[in-house]
């Protein structure tokens, strides 16, 4: 497998797609200066970021379709609490606006691709 045929596979691979983002959004938080408003924030920010790819790996390895349903289910909650965070983020320091749009577009993919896994679960 060519190092291209290897980044396009990463790029469709879920698991290395949500253990970025946690990345993505640590990288992030590094860099917010920590006061009274924004240290709750940033706390809130990285719990639910991290979940994300920690409930697609317990997914992944699901005991049952019901199991998998239910980890899919808390991924896609997850990334939806992301998208409140990285708003309240953006309120709280102005300055990181634009980085948090960034990562709000991807927590938003995320949260759609789970919402779509989630139906094509229910139709079969």
């Amino acid at each position: 497998m060519s190092d291209d045929e290897a980044r396009s596979k990463r790029a469709f691979d879920l698991e290395e797609r949500t253990a970025r983002f946690g990345e993505s959004v640590i990288a992030f938080v590094r860099a917010i200066d920590k006061n009274a408003v924004t240290r709750p924030v940033v706390g809130q920010l990285i719990r639910s970021a991290t979940s994300v790819g920690a409930n697609y790996c317990e997914a992944d390895e699901a005991e049952s379709k019901r199991d998998f349903r239910h980890k899919i289910a808390l991924c896609r909650k997850e990334s939806h609490e992301v998208l409140h965070w990285l708003r309240m983020m953006s309120a709280a320091e102005p300055s990181a606006r634009h980085q948090a749009r960034l990562l709000w577009q991807e927590a938003k993919e995320l949260n759609l691709i789970f919402g779509a896994i989630l139906q094509g679960k229910k139709k079969q």
